[in-house]
């Protein structure tokens, strides 16, 4: 069974990314990411998409 979290919340985000909270609430509430889970007023990362997005900003 895979024990790995398909959703992390802030700080976890911020632990995974190396950044501090207040950029990681930052990058969380850009519409434009693709990661971004909006669970009634929290907000998670989707670490499948994150890890894409992170990827692809590596390339640009």
């Amino acid at each position: 069974m895979n024990s790995e979290k398909a959703l992390l919340d802030v700080k976890e985000f911020c632990k995974y990314l190396g950044i501090g909270e207040t950029k990681g609430r930052q990058l969380l509430t850009d519409p434009r990411n693709g990661f971004t889970v909006r669970i009634g007023n929290r907000l998670y990362a989707h670490k499948g998409k994150l890890d894409t997005w992170l990827l692809k900003q590596i390339v640009n």
